[in-house]
Protein backbone atom coordinates (compact mmCIF):
# COMPACT_ATOMS: atom_id res chain seq x y z
CA UNK A 1 0.00 0.00 0.00
CA UNK A 2 1.30 3.42 -0.98
CA UNK A 3 1.52 5.93 1.91
CA UNK A 4 -1.19 8.61 1.76
CA UNK A 5 0.00 12.22 1.98
CA UNK A 6 -2.40 13.81 4.46
CA UNK A 7 -3.06 17.02 6.36
CA UNK A 8 -5.07 16.59 9.55
CA UNK A 9 -7.26 19.34 10.98
CA UNK A 10 -7.80 18.67 14.67
CA UNK A 11 -10.92 19.76 16.54
CA UNK A 12 -8.77 22.00 18.73
CA UNK A 13 -7.51 23.91 15.67
CA UNK A 14 -4.09 22.26 15.32
CA UNK A 15 -2.85 21.06 11.95
CA UNK A 16 -0.64 18.00 11.45
CA UNK A 17 1.01 16.88 8.22
CA UNK A 18 2.52 13.56 7.30
CA UNK A 19 1.89 10.14 5.82
CA UNK A 20 -0.42 7.30 6.76
CA UNK A 21 -0.56 3.75 5.50
CA UNK A 22 -3.39 2.56 7.72
CA UNK A 23 -6.27 5.02 7.33
CA UNK A 24 -9.64 3.38 6.82
CA UNK A 25 -13.07 5.06 7.07
CA UNK A 26 -14.19 2.23 9.34
CA UNK A 27 -11.25 2.43 11.79
CA UNK A 28 -11.26 4.56 14.93
CA UNK A 29 -7.61 5.60 14.63
CA UNK A 30 -4.72 6.07 12.23
CA UNK A 31 -0.96 6.42 12.45
CA UNK A 32 0.89 9.47 11.17
CA UNK A 33 4.57 9.54 10.36
CA UNK A 34 6.87 12.15 8.83
CA UNK A 35 8.88 9.75 6.64
CA UNK A 36 6.66 7.92 4.14
CA UNK A 37 8.94 4.88 4.10
CA UNK A 38 9.70 4.70 7.82
CA UNK A 39 13.38 4.29 6.88
CA UNK A 40 14.40 7.25 9.05
CA UNK A 41 13.24 5.37 12.12
CA UNK A 42 10.60 7.95 13.05
CA UNK A 43 7.92 6.45 15.23
CA UNK A 44 4.36 6.70 13.95
CA UNK A 45 2.00 8.79 16.06
CA UNK A 46 -1.36 7.17 16.84
CA UNK A 47 -4.31 9.53 16.45
CA UNK A 48 -7.98 8.96 17.21
CA UNK A 49 -10.33 9.92 14.37
CA UNK A 50 -12.90 11.35 16.82
CA UNK A 51 -10.34 14.05 17.80
CA UNK A 52 -10.15 15.27 14.20
CA UNK A 53 -12.29 17.60 12.13
CA UNK A 54 -11.15 16.33 8.73
CA UNK A 55 -8.40 14.48 6.90
CA UNK A 56 -7.21 16.14 3.70
CA UNK A 57 -5.61 13.86 1.12
CA UNK A 58 -3.30 16.28 -0.68
CA UNK A 59 -1.07 16.51 -3.74
CA UNK A 60 1.62 18.48 -1.89
CA UNK A 61 2.06 19.73 1.67
CA UNK A 62 2.87 23.24 0.41
CA UNK A 63 -0.04 23.69 -1.98
CA UNK A 64 0.08 26.37 -4.66
CA UNK A 65 -0.01 29.86 -3.17
CA UNK A 66 -0.69 31.37 -6.62
CA UNK A 67 -3.85 29.31 -7.13
CA UNK A 68 -7.04 30.88 -5.78
CA UNK A 69 -9.15 27.86 -5.04
CA UNK A 70 -12.73 27.94 -6.19
CA UNK A 71 -15.00 26.86 -3.37
CA UNK A 72 -18.26 26.76 -5.34
CA UNK A 73 -19.39 24.63 -8.28
CA UNK A 74 -19.64 25.68 -11.90
CA UNK A 75 -22.12 24.06 -14.28
CA UNK A 76 -19.48 22.04 -16.13
CA UNK A 77 -17.79 20.57 -13.03
CA UNK A 78 -17.42 16.80 -12.88
CA UNK A 79 -19.16 15.48 -9.80
CA UNK A 80 -18.41 12.51 -7.57
CA UNK A 81 -21.97 11.91 -6.41
CA UNK A 82 -24.18 14.75 -5.19
CA UNK A 83 -23.36 18.37 -4.39
CA UNK A 84 -23.31 19.12 -0.68
CA UNK A 85 -22.58 21.82 1.85
CA UNK A 86 -21.15 21.01 5.27
CA UNK A 87 -21.03 23.37 8.24
CA UNK A 88 -18.53 22.29 10.87
CA UNK A 89 -18.94 22.77 14.61
CA UNK A 90 -16.33 25.57 14.45
CA UNK A 91 -18.46 27.47 11.88
CA UNK A 92 -16.41 26.71 8.76
CA UNK A 93 -18.55 26.00 5.70
CA UNK A 94 -17.32 23.74 2.90
CA UNK A 95 -18.93 22.72 -0.38
CA UNK A 96 -18.10 19.64 -2.40
CA UNK A 97 -19.61 16.44 -3.62
CA UNK A 98 -20.01 13.05 -1.99
CA UNK A 99 -21.00 9.54 -2.97
CA UNK A 100 -22.88 9.07 0.27
CA UNK A 101 -23.57 10.55 3.66
CA UNK A 102 -24.81 8.77 6.74
CA UNK A 103 -24.46 10.66 10.03
CA UNK A 104 -24.29 7.32 11.86
CA UNK A 105 -21.00 6.48 10.14
CA UNK A 106 -17.67 7.83 11.44
CA UNK A 107 -17.33 10.08 8.40
CA UNK A 108 -17.62 10.50 4.65
CA UNK A 109 -15.52 11.60 1.69
CA UNK A 110 -15.99 15.06 0.22
CA UNK A 111 -14.52 15.93 -3.18
CA UNK A 112 -13.67 19.61 -3.73
CA UNK A 113 -15.41 21.54 -6.53
CA UNK A 114 -12.12 22.90 -7.95
CA UNK A 115 -10.33 20.25 -10.08
CA UNK A 116 -7.08 22.23 -9.61
CA UNK A 117 -7.38 22.05 -5.82
CA UNK A 118 -4.42 20.74 -3.84
CA UNK A 119 -6.98 18.55 -2.04
CA UNK A 120 -7.65 15.28 -3.81
CA UNK A 121 -10.41 14.33 -1.40
CA UNK A 122 -11.35 15.09 2.20
CA UNK A 123 -12.55 12.68 4.84
CA UNK A 124 -14.99 14.67 6.98
CA UNK A 125 -15.42 13.32 10.51
CA UNK A 126 -19.16 13.11 11.25
CA UNK A 127 -18.83 14.23 14.88
CA UNK A 128 -17.30 17.53 13.63
CA UNK A 129 -20.33 18.32 11.43
CA UNK A 130 -22.86 20.82 12.76
CA UNK A 131 -25.10 20.68 9.69
CA UNK A 132 -25.22 19.01 6.31
CA UNK A 133 -27.35 19.72 3.26
CA UNK A 134 -27.63 18.66 -0.36
CA UNK A 135 -27.40 21.49 -2.90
Amino acid sequence: MEPAKIVLRHLDGRISKGYSMDFSPSKSSLHLRQDPTGASGDKPIALRIEELKAIFFVKTFEGNRDHHERRRFLGEDKLHGRKIEVTFVDGEVMQGSTMGYDPKRPGFFLFPPDPESNNIRIFVVSSAVKSFRYL
